[in-house]
């Protein structure tokens, strides 16, 4: 008997699979925060930032989730690591007006913070027998209508109130949507696929998880962070 077609195998290959997804997540992070503290220390490219280029940056960032999504089983995964990294860069230039908003003291607290509430809800969203589909579900309805509350509260009632009201309900969200993230990128692994499309699977993981991360780190910031 060969074991190494066997549970062993799989279990190995999965390993290696979810340390290659938390990898690239990490290092995108790792960019994102390089590029928004170099955007931040300038006040000539914040001023660029904070004003039309905002929305360029917008749709550029849009269009790569897109596109990745879309074409993920199409393109080759050096091509879809690229636009990762791509999209992770223009992400820590579109959000560097808002940190430069806060302290130092706050940004550190709320990603500490951020990495000890994702990594449990990682740990959980891995090891549990539950199915999560149902959770999942009901997240991503719920940050459906977090963002429609964001826009009118943003248009038309301009209310502080609410917008940390929102900011509390999203951190709830995001904490779901972890879990159910990292459940469906395990059972998304298949063993028999060729390396190349487990290797693009592992990059749509990391931006799945990616989101997860940045916009819990966000929403705590918003909540817990003082500004300067």
């Amino acid at each position: 008997m060969d074991f190494r077609t066997g549970p062993i195998a799989v279990d190995d290959g999965l390993r290696k699979y979810m340390i290659s997804v938390f990898n690239k997540m990490f290092w995108a992070l790792c960019l994102t925060g390089c590029v928004s503290y170099v955007c931040g220390a300038s006040p000539e490219i914040l001023a660029v930032l904070q004003g039309g280029f905002s929305m360029v940056l917008f749709i550029a960032t849009l269009g790569i989730v897109v596109y990745l999504s879309a074409r993920i089983n199409k393109i080759s995964s050096e091509k879809a690591q690229a636009l990762f990294w791509l999209y992770s860069a223009l992400v820590g230039a579109s959000i560097s007006p808002i940190i430069a908003s806060y302290t130092g003291e706050s940004i550190a607290n709320a990603f500490f913070t951020s990495a000890a509430f994702f990594g449990g809800l990682s740990i959980y969203g891995y090891t549990t027998t539950r199915d999560l589909t149902g959770v999942g579900s009901f997240m991503i309805v719920g940050l459906i209508a977090v963002i429609i509350s964001s826009f009118i509260n943003i248009i038309f009632l301009k209310s502080s109130a609410l917008s940390l009201g929102l900011s509390a309900i999203s951190i709830i969200i995001f904490g779901g949507l972890t879990m159910y993230d990292v459940q469906k990128i395990k059972n998304y692994y298949d063993a028999s696929c060729d390396e190349q499309t487990i290797a693009s699977r592992a990059v749509i993981g990391a931006l799945n998880l990616y989101l997860d991360f940045l916009n819990l780190f966000l929403m705590l910031l918003r909540f817990i962070g003082n500004r300067k």
